[in-house]
Protein backbone atom coordinates (compact mmCIF):
# COMPACT_ATOMS: atom_id res chain seq x y z
CA UNK A 1 0.00 0.00 0.00
CA UNK A 2 1.26 3.48 -0.88
CA UNK A 3 2.25 5.39 2.26
CA UNK A 4 0.25 8.55 2.87
CA UNK A 5 1.90 11.94 3.10
CA UNK A 6 -0.98 13.90 4.66
CA UNK A 7 -1.77 14.40 8.33
CA UNK A 8 -3.74 11.70 10.07
CA UNK A 9 -7.49 12.39 10.10
CA UNK A 10 -9.77 12.09 13.12
CA UNK A 11 -11.22 8.87 11.73
CA UNK A 12 -7.73 7.41 11.34
CA UNK A 13 -6.87 8.42 14.90
CA UNK A 14 -9.98 6.60 16.15
CA UNK A 15 -8.85 3.50 14.22
CA UNK A 16 -5.36 3.82 15.69
CA UNK A 17 -6.75 3.98 19.23
CA UNK A 18 -8.88 0.86 18.62
CA UNK A 19 -5.99 -1.07 17.09
CA UNK A 20 -3.63 -0.17 19.96
CA UNK A 21 -6.28 -1.24 22.50
CA UNK A 22 -6.42 -4.55 20.61
CA UNK A 23 -2.61 -4.82 21.00
CA UNK A 24 -1.99 -4.89 17.23
CA UNK A 25 1.75 -4.41 16.45
CA UNK A 26 2.79 -0.97 15.15
CA UNK A 27 4.15 -2.48 11.90
CA UNK A 28 0.76 -4.03 11.13
CA UNK A 29 -1.07 -0.81 12.13
CA UNK A 30 1.15 1.23 9.80
CA UNK A 31 0.45 -1.16 6.93
CA UNK A 32 -3.31 -1.15 7.60
CA UNK A 33 -3.62 2.65 7.88
CA UNK A 34 -1.16 3.38 5.07
CA UNK A 35 1.43 5.34 7.07
CA UNK A 36 5.09 4.68 7.74
CA UNK A 37 5.96 3.28 11.15
CA UNK A 38 7.61 6.56 12.27
CA UNK A 39 4.39 8.46 11.55
CA UNK A 40 2.50 6.02 13.77
CA UNK A 41 5.09 6.38 16.55
CA UNK A 42 4.93 10.19 16.28
CA UNK A 43 1.15 10.09 16.53
CA UNK A 44 1.30 7.79 19.56
CA UNK A 45 3.67 10.27 21.26
CA UNK A 46 1.27 13.09 20.42
CA UNK A 47 -1.77 11.40 21.93
CA UNK A 48 -0.32 9.51 24.89
CA UNK A 49 -1.58 10.24 28.40
CA UNK A 50 -1.29 8.57 31.81
CA UNK A 51 -4.30 6.49 32.81
CA UNK A 52 -4.55 5.46 36.47
CA UNK A 53 -5.69 1.89 37.14
CA UNK A 54 -5.53 0.38 40.62
CA UNK A 55 -3.16 3.14 41.80
CA UNK A 56 -0.81 2.51 38.83
CA UNK A 57 -0.19 4.97 35.99
CA UNK A 58 -0.39 3.31 32.55
CA UNK A 59 0.42 5.07 29.27
CA UNK A 60 -2.46 4.97 26.78
CA UNK A 61 -3.16 6.59 23.44
CA UNK A 62 -6.22 8.82 23.07
CA UNK A 63 -7.58 9.91 19.70
CA UNK A 64 -9.10 12.94 21.47
CA UNK A 65 -5.72 14.00 22.85
CA UNK A 66 -3.93 13.38 19.56
CA UNK A 67 -6.50 15.43 17.65
CA UNK A 68 -6.41 18.27 20.19
CA UNK A 69 -2.61 18.51 20.05
CA UNK A 70 -2.69 18.36 16.24
CA UNK A 71 -5.31 21.12 16.06
CA UNK A 72 -3.35 23.34 18.43
CA UNK A 73 -0.11 22.77 16.55
CA UNK A 74 -1.88 23.82 13.37
CA UNK A 75 -3.00 27.10 14.93
CA UNK A 76 0.56 27.66 16.11
CA UNK A 77 1.92 26.86 12.62
CA UNK A 78 3.64 23.71 13.71
CA UNK A 79 5.26 25.03 16.89
CA UNK A 80 5.71 22.14 19.34
CA UNK A 81 3.87 22.27 22.64
CA UNK A 82 6.24 23.01 25.51
CA UNK A 83 4.19 20.64 27.62
CA UNK A 84 3.94 17.97 24.93
CA UNK A 85 6.77 15.60 25.87
CA UNK A 86 6.64 15.94 29.65
CA UNK A 87 3.75 13.63 30.43
CA UNK A 88 4.41 13.64 34.18
CA UNK A 89 4.28 17.45 34.24
CA UNK A 90 1.05 17.54 32.23
CA UNK A 91 -0.55 14.90 34.43
CA UNK A 92 0.48 16.70 37.62
CA UNK A 93 -1.09 19.96 36.42
CA UNK A 94 -4.28 18.25 35.28
CA UNK A 95 -4.68 16.38 38.58
CA UNK A 96 -4.17 19.56 40.59
CA UNK A 97 -6.69 21.55 38.56
CA UNK A 98 -9.26 18.73 38.70
CA UNK A 99 -8.81 18.17 42.45
CA UNK A 100 -7.58 14.57 42.09
CA UNK A 101 -6.03 13.43 45.38
CA UNK A 102 -3.11 11.05 45.93
CA UNK A 103 -5.46 8.12 46.54
CA UNK A 104 -7.18 8.75 43.20
CA UNK A 105 -10.32 10.26 44.69
CA UNK A 106 -11.64 13.59 43.39
CA UNK A 107 -12.33 16.49 45.76
CA UNK A 108 -13.57 19.39 43.63
CA UNK A 109 -13.29 21.74 46.62
CA UNK A 110 -9.50 21.41 46.39
CA UNK A 111 -9.14 22.33 42.72
CA UNK A 112 -6.17 24.60 41.98
CA UNK A 113 -6.16 27.54 39.59
CA UNK A 114 -3.72 27.26 36.65
CA UNK A 115 -1.31 29.67 38.33
CA UNK A 116 -1.44 27.79 41.64
CA UNK A 117 -0.96 24.46 39.84
CA UNK A 118 2.17 25.78 38.10
CA UNK A 119 3.49 27.03 41.46
CA UNK A 120 2.90 23.60 43.00
CA UNK A 121 4.71 21.99 40.04
CA UNK A 122 7.76 24.21 40.62
CA UNK A 123 7.83 23.17 44.28
CA UNK A 124 7.70 19.54 43.17
CA UNK A 125 10.84 20.12 41.09
CA UNK A 126 9.50 19.82 37.52
CA UNK A 127 11.94 21.28 35.00
CA UNK A 128 9.39 22.09 32.29
CA UNK A 129 8.25 25.71 32.55
CA UNK A 130 5.33 27.51 30.91
CA UNK A 131 3.61 30.77 31.79
CA UNK A 132 0.08 31.03 33.16
CA UNK A 133 -1.34 32.49 29.95
CA UNK A 134 0.11 29.59 27.94
CA UNK A 135 -1.51 27.10 30.31
CA UNK A 136 -4.87 28.86 29.95
CA UNK A 137 -4.40 28.64 26.17
CA UNK A 138 -3.71 24.90 26.37
CA UNK A 139 -6.88 24.41 28.42
CA UNK A 140 -8.86 26.47 25.90
CA UNK A 141 -7.48 24.34 23.04
CA UNK A 142 -8.33 21.08 24.87
CA UNK A 143 -4.73 19.88 25.00
CA UNK A 144 -5.50 18.07 28.27
CA UNK A 145 -7.51 14.89 28.04
CA UNK A 146 -10.04 15.56 30.82
CA UNK A 147 -9.63 19.27 31.63
CA UNK A 148 -11.74 22.07 30.15
CA UNK A 149 -12.59 25.64 31.11
CA UNK A 150 -15.68 24.33 32.89
CA UNK A 151 -13.41 22.71 35.47
CA UNK A 152 -11.83 26.04 36.48
CA UNK A 153 -13.38 27.81 39.44
CA UNK A 154 -13.24 31.40 38.25
CA UNK A 155 -13.35 31.03 34.46
CA UNK A 156 -16.44 32.85 33.25
CA UNK A 157 -18.13 32.72 36.65
CA UNK A 158 -17.69 36.27 37.85
CA UNK A 159 -20.75 38.44 37.63
CA UNK A 160 -20.85 42.17 37.28
CA UNK A 161 -22.31 43.76 40.35
CA UNK A 162 -23.64 47.20 40.87
CA UNK A 163 -22.67 49.08 44.01
CA UNK A 164 -24.55 51.91 45.61
CA UNK A 165 -22.78 55.20 45.25
CA UNK A 166 -23.79 56.44 48.71
CA UNK A 167 -21.16 55.80 51.36
CA UNK A 168 -21.99 56.31 54.99
CA UNK A 169 -20.88 54.95 58.34
CA UNK A 170 -23.77 53.16 59.98
CA UNK A 171 -22.52 54.07 63.45
CA UNK A 172 -20.69 57.44 63.30
CA UNK A 173 -19.40 57.17 66.87
CA UNK A 174 -17.23 54.15 66.02
CA UNK A 175 -13.77 54.31 64.35
CA UNK A 176 -14.10 54.45 60.57
CA UNK A 177 -11.77 52.82 58.05
CA UNK A 178 -11.10 56.39 56.93
CA UNK A 179 -9.31 56.88 60.28
CA UNK A 180 -7.25 53.71 59.98
CA UNK A 181 -3.46 54.37 59.92
CA UNK A 182 -2.03 54.46 56.42
CA UNK A 183 0.55 51.71 57.01
CA UNK A 184 -2.26 49.18 57.55
CA UNK A 185 -3.60 49.87 54.09
CA UNK A 186 -0.10 49.60 52.61
CA UNK A 187 0.46 46.14 54.12
CA UNK A 188 3.68 47.25 55.77
CA UNK A 189 3.10 45.39 59.04
CA UNK A 190 1.94 41.89 59.92
CA UNK A 191 -1.01 41.35 62.25
CA UNK A 192 -3.86 43.40 60.78
CA UNK A 193 -6.99 41.33 60.20
CA UNK A 194 -10.25 41.56 58.26
CA UNK A 195 -13.34 39.94 59.79
CA UNK A 196 -16.77 38.79 58.65
CA UNK A 197 -19.37 36.03 59.03
CA UNK A 198 -20.20 33.27 56.56
CA UNK A 199 -23.86 32.54 57.28
CA UNK A 200 -25.64 29.23 56.90
CA UNK A 201 -28.98 28.01 55.63
CA UNK A 202 -31.95 30.33 56.07
CA UNK A 203 -33.47 29.67 59.46
CA UNK A 204 -30.33 28.03 60.89
CA UNK A 205 -28.42 29.72 63.69
CA UNK A 206 -24.81 28.56 63.36
CA UNK A 207 -22.30 30.59 61.30
CA UNK A 208 -18.57 30.80 60.60
CA UNK A 209 -16.47 33.68 61.92
CA UNK A 210 -13.66 34.28 59.40
CA UNK A 211 -10.51 36.31 60.08
CA UNK A 212 -8.03 37.05 57.29
CA UNK A 213 -4.59 38.54 57.96
CA UNK A 214 -4.15 41.30 55.38
CA UNK A 215 -0.45 40.91 54.57
CA UNK A 216 -0.23 37.10 54.29
CA UNK A 217 -3.93 36.10 53.88
CA UNK A 218 -3.55 33.62 56.73
CA UNK A 219 -7.01 32.46 57.74
CA UNK A 220 -8.74 31.61 61.01
CA UNK A 221 -12.20 30.01 60.81
CA UNK A 222 -14.28 29.63 63.97
CA UNK A 223 -17.75 28.13 64.15
CA UNK A 224 -20.25 30.17 66.17
CA UNK A 225 -23.46 28.74 67.67
CA UNK A 226 -25.29 31.86 66.50
CA UNK A 227 -24.72 35.29 64.96
CA UNK A 228 -24.94 37.26 68.21
CA UNK A 229 -22.32 39.77 69.34
CA UNK A 230 -21.72 37.77 72.54
CA UNK A 231 -20.72 34.71 70.47
CA UNK A 232 -18.26 36.77 68.42
CA UNK A 233 -16.68 38.16 71.60
CA UNK A 234 -16.47 34.69 73.16
CA UNK A 235 -14.74 33.31 70.06
CA UNK A 236 -12.16 36.10 70.09
CA UNK A 237 -11.64 35.58 73.83
CA UNK A 238 -10.86 31.90 73.27
CA UNK A 239 -8.54 32.75 70.40
CA UNK A 240 -6.67 35.24 72.59
CA UNK A 241 -6.23 32.63 75.32
CA UNK A 242 -5.15 29.84 72.93
CA UNK A 243 -2.94 31.66 70.40
CA UNK A 244 0.66 32.31 71.52
CA UNK A 245 1.78 35.92 71.04
CA UNK A 246 -1.82 36.88 70.21
CA UNK A 247 -1.18 40.63 70.04
CA UNK A 248 1.51 40.11 67.42
CA UNK A 249 -1.05 38.35 65.22
CA UNK A 250 -3.98 40.67 66.03
CA UNK A 251 -2.97 44.32 66.04
CA UNK A 252 -6.19 45.56 64.41
CA UNK A 253 -9.38 44.26 62.83
CA UNK A 254 -11.29 45.82 59.93
CA UNK A 255 -14.90 44.71 59.66
CA UNK A 256 -18.35 45.81 58.50
CA UNK A 257 -21.28 47.36 60.34
CA UNK A 258 -23.12 44.14 61.10
CA UNK A 259 -24.83 44.23 64.51
CA UNK A 260 -22.69 41.33 65.70
CA UNK A 261 -19.58 43.55 65.42
CA UNK A 262 -20.84 46.83 66.86
CA UNK A 263 -20.04 46.28 70.54
CA UNK A 264 -16.76 48.09 70.07
CA UNK A 265 -15.57 48.42 73.66
CA UNK A 266 -16.24 44.76 74.42
CA UNK A 267 -14.51 43.59 71.21
CA UNK A 268 -11.39 45.61 71.99
CA UNK A 269 -11.15 44.61 75.67
CA UNK A 270 -8.54 41.94 76.40
CA UNK A 271 -9.35 39.01 78.69
CA UNK A 272 -6.03 39.83 80.34
CA UNK A 273 -6.90 43.49 80.81
CA UNK A 274 -6.35 46.55 78.67
CA UNK A 275 -6.86 46.83 74.90
CA UNK A 276 -6.14 43.78 72.75
CA UNK A 277 -6.52 45.41 69.30
CA UNK A 278 -8.22 48.29 67.51
CA UNK A 279 -11.33 47.82 65.36
CA UNK A 280 -12.11 49.87 62.23
CA UNK A 281 -15.45 49.81 60.41
CA UNK A 282 -15.91 49.85 56.64
CA UNK A 283 -18.32 52.22 54.94
CA UNK A 284 -21.75 50.79 54.31
CA UNK A 285 -22.19 49.01 50.96
CA UNK A 286 -18.39 48.88 50.52
CA UNK A 287 -17.46 45.21 50.89
CA UNK A 288 -14.34 45.76 48.76
CA UNK A 289 -12.81 47.70 51.67
CA UNK A 290 -12.13 44.28 53.24
CA UNK A 291 -11.61 42.54 49.93
CA UNK A 292 -9.12 39.93 51.12
CA UNK A 293 -11.65 38.52 53.54
CA UNK A 294 -14.40 38.65 50.91
CA UNK A 295 -12.23 36.67 48.50
CA UNK A 296 -11.38 34.11 51.17
CA UNK A 297 -15.07 33.73 51.95
CA UNK A 298 -15.75 32.92 48.29
CA UNK A 299 -13.15 30.17 48.51
CA UNK A 300 -14.74 28.89 51.73
CA UNK A 301 -18.03 28.63 49.82
CA UNK A 302 -16.38 25.98 47.64
CA UNK A 303 -16.37 23.78 50.73
CA UNK A 304 -19.62 24.99 52.26
CA UNK A 305 -22.07 26.23 49.58
CA UNK A 306 -24.98 28.51 50.36
CA UNK A 307 -27.64 26.51 52.13
CA UNK A 308 -25.16 24.68 54.38
CA UNK A 309 -26.31 24.10 57.96
CA UNK A 310 -23.11 24.78 59.91
CA UNK A 311 -24.45 23.03 62.99
CA UNK A 312 -24.11 19.80 60.95
CA UNK A 313 -20.53 20.50 59.81
CA UNK A 314 -17.79 18.83 61.85
CA UNK A 315 -14.84 20.66 63.36
CA UNK A 316 -12.60 18.36 61.30
CA UNK A 317 -14.17 19.67 58.06
CA UNK A 318 -13.71 23.27 59.19
CA UNK A 319 -10.05 22.63 60.10
CA UNK A 320 -9.49 20.89 56.75
CA UNK A 321 -10.88 23.93 54.92
CA UNK A 322 -8.72 26.30 56.97
CA UNK A 323 -5.58 24.22 56.38
CA UNK A 324 -6.29 24.04 52.64
CA UNK A 325 -6.67 27.81 52.43
CA UNK A 326 -3.45 28.39 54.37
CA UNK A 327 -1.48 26.03 52.11
CA UNK A 328 -2.87 27.27 48.77
CA UNK A 329 -0.21 29.06 46.61
CA UNK A 330 -0.97 32.78 46.13
CA UNK A 331 0.12 34.92 43.22
CA UNK A 332 0.12 38.04 45.45
CA UNK A 333 2.63 36.29 47.75
CA UNK A 334 5.02 35.32 44.96
CA UNK A 335 3.32 31.90 44.85
CA UNK A 336 4.08 31.19 48.49
CA UNK A 337 1.22 29.91 50.58
CA UNK A 338 -0.09 31.91 53.56
CA UNK A 339 1.54 29.51 56.02
CA UNK A 340 4.97 30.12 54.48
CA UNK A 341 4.47 33.88 54.16
CA UNK A 342 3.26 34.26 57.77
CA UNK A 343 6.31 32.46 59.17
CA UNK A 344 8.53 35.00 57.43
CA UNK A 345 6.34 37.97 58.39
CA UNK A 346 6.11 37.04 62.07
CA UNK A 347 9.89 36.65 62.34
CA UNK A 348 10.53 40.17 61.00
Amino acid sequence: MTKKQHYMTRSERDQLEALLRAKIPVTQIARQLGFCRQAIYDEIDRGTYLHTVDYRDIERYSADKGQAVHDYNQTAKGRRLKIGNDHAFATFLERKMLGIQEDGSIDKRKRYSPGAALAAARKEGFKTTICVSTLYSYIEKRVFLNLTNKDLWEKGKRKKRGYRKVQRVAHPSLPSIADRPEHIGLLEEYGHQEMDLVVGRAGSRAALLTLTERKTKREHIIRLPNKRAASVRAALDRLEMDLPDFRRHFRSITTDNGPEFLQYEELCSSVRGGERFRVYYCHSYAAWEKGRNENQNRMIRRWFPKGTDFSQVSEEEIRACQDWLNHYPRRSLGWLCSEEASKTAVSI
